[in-house]
């Protein structure tokens, strides 16, 4: 099942994709007998009570009177307004680790325990939006395509065991770099935190769609050209040691998203390198999660 949040005639909701793929379903019209601030509130209680997995949600379907085309809505990122920053992790593809070394300045070296730094994310862009492409501070801006966990309920201190029960589902996340300013400010604060740089979506789907552990593929395309191409099997570090590490001393929420690292292929890997340009269309893809997909502009 896939959760999307869109607007439709000015105003902001949440809503699931119908069985057949072609239409989305506002939530309340799913017999739910709820209204839900956002898709943060909606993930929050949903996890809570006990709605019997997502049947409801399905049988909610047969009796829904509103469904809405995809080019009646602005599909959003599935949360416009993260809870907190989002939390990423660097170097988790052993391939991407040998490309970063001349660029970022770093060894050729397998890290020992997960990378973790924040991403700052006062508002998440989704698919279809405009990624800024920051001229004036940057002529090294880059794409990186991740799949995004999204914690599903307050926890801390979660053990490698129960990690997958605290997963609401994924989603895809394109965490643009400033690659200069990553070096110029020795901390990557700045570099990946930029004005329109967190770009999540299209969708949330349910972690119960998703065989366990996590292997999709997962590329991503500049102007149609193939740029990375890996699956989530190559990570160092997997969901379980990633979610498991964070939780030991940081209480995680439902709504959280952790961004859990790229592959092979950033613009900074080629000779010479590729970094965005204005005009440049990005498609990131995950299976069976879908395609974000933005153009640039400076």
């Amino acid at each position: 099942m896939k959760f999307f949040t869109f607007e439709y005639e000015g105003l902001e909701e949440i809503g699931i994709l119908t069985k057949d793929g072609e239409k989305i379903i506002p939530i309340d019209e799913v017999e739910l007998s709820q209204e839900f601030f956002d898709m943060n509130d909606f993930i929050e209680t949903h996890e809570k009570s006990d709605i019997e997995k997502l049947d409801k949600l399905w049988k909610g379907e047969e009796k829904a009177d509103v469904y809405y085309d995809f080019d009646k809505v602005l599909i959003l990122a599935p949360i416009p307004l993260p809870l907190h920053d989002i939390i990423c992790v660097g170097l988790n593809y052993k391939d991407h680790i040998i490309e970063s070394v001349v660029e970022l300045e770093m060894k050729n070296q397998v890290p020992t325990n997960p990378v973790i730094f924040s991403k700052r994310a006062r508002h998440a862009s989704g698919t279809g939006a405009i990624i800024p492409l920051h001229e004036n501070i940057t002529k090294k801006l880059d794409y990186e395509v991740e799949l995004g966990v999204v914690i599903g309920k307050e926890s801390s201190k979660i053990s490698k065991s129960e990690v997958k029960n605290n997963i609401f589902g994924y989603t895809i996340m394109n965490d643009i770099s400033a690659r200069e300013l990553m070096i110029k400010h020795y901390q990557w604060t700045i570099g990946k935190g930029l004005d329109g740089a967190a770009v999540m979506g299209p969708c949330i789907i349910h972690k119960d769609y998703i065989d366990y552990p996590v292997k999709l593929n997962i590329t991503a395309k500049i102007n149609g050209e193939l740029r990375q191409n890996s699956n989530t099997k190559n990570f160092i570090f997997d969901i379980d040691r990633l979610v498991s590490d964070i939780s030991k001393g940081m209480t995680l929420e439902a709504g959280d998203v952790i961004s859990t690292g790229t592959p092979a292929g950033v613009g900074m890997s080629f000779d010479p390198p590729k970094y965005l340009k204005d005009g440049d269309t990005i498609e990131c893809e995950i299976e069976s999660i879908g395609i974000l997909k933005n153009i640039v502009k400076g």
